[in-house]
């Protein structure tokens, strides 16, 4: 199986070192793991630390590839904290800097603000929240690019007071998913939504899933999102049936930037 979504110490939030997080990998018996620690400029939320110190990031990226090469295929990957203007620019700068295997581009802040704080949540009802959250999405893949899919879709679910009825925001979430396949990019199987709502709700939707591969999508990868090796490797059987039953009979992998297709 291959987890496609996980954080190191890189990450604000991670709490294992890269090291600790392969060697959980490779004890699951996992395929491949891409580290796909956060690179977020222009957050609003000073509490976190957000630029990644990419350097320091790339040469332990490399040495990890190399050190496990016979145990399993690490991945170097990026999360990119998409965000209109002076972020996205930057988030080009980054991804072109170093020759990374997959990049994974994902809202996490929207008007301004991070999507999970109260300057973002406390002044707007629920149905604005969500459709501000995706209007972002949407003139942020009109801006950037240089992404191969898109991060838990429906992140702002996490945090809002309850869960959208999706009928609130599906003219948004289309225009979004017709972008996406239209640039040829693809969309993952986030499989913390099995941690946060333990497997009633999901991210993305089946609706939003079964959508994207109607309008031609093609390209899902699967990946827990784990900040510490507890997580590694966490649902992706059922990220893998989820897919299936969207009508996949593949789920992709990367190699520089290039995807390949691993039969269900």
């Amino acid at each position: 199986m291959y987890d496609y979504h996980t954080h190191s110490t890189f990450s604000a939030d991670g709490d294992c070192s890269m090291d600790e997080m392969i060697r959980a990998a490779i004890r699951l018996g996992l395929s491949e793991i891409a580290v796909t620690d956060h690179h977020d400029p222009e957050y609003s939320d000073l509490s976190w630390y957000v630029d990644l110190d990419i350097p320091a990031y790339e040469s332990t990226l490399d040495a990890a590839a190399a050190k496990y090469a016979d145990s399993i295929r690490v991945v170097r990957g990026i999360e990119i904290g998409m965000q209109q203007g002076i972020a996205n620019l930057d988030s080009a700068r980054v991804v072109k800097s170093y020759p990374f295997d997959f990049v994974i581009g994902s809202i996490h802040s929207a008007s301004g603000y991070a999507v999970d704080t109260p300057p973002y949540l406390g002044v707007r009802d629920r149905r604005a929240a969500v459709r501000d959250y995706y209007m972002e999405l949407i003139l942020c893949l009109k801006e950037f690019d240089d992404f191969d899919v898109i991060g838990h879709f429906n992140f702002i679910d996490r945090y809002i007071d309850s869960i959208p009825p999706e009928d609130e925001y599906w003219d948004l979430a289309e225009e979004a998913l017709r972008l996406i396949v239209s640039m040829g990019k693809g969309i993952e199987i986030n499989t913390s939504a099995w941690r946060f709502w333990h497997g009633s709700h999901h991210t993305p939707t089946a609706r939003v899933l079964k959508r994207y591969v109607e309008l031609g999508g093609e390209t899902v990868t699967t990946g827990s999102d784990a900040h510490d090796i507890s997580r590694i490797g966490s649902h992706l059987k059922e990220a893998e049936e989820m897919a299936a039953a969207a009508g996949l009979r593949y789920i992709a992998t990367f190699k520089d930037r290039s995807p390949s297709y691993v039969k269900l």
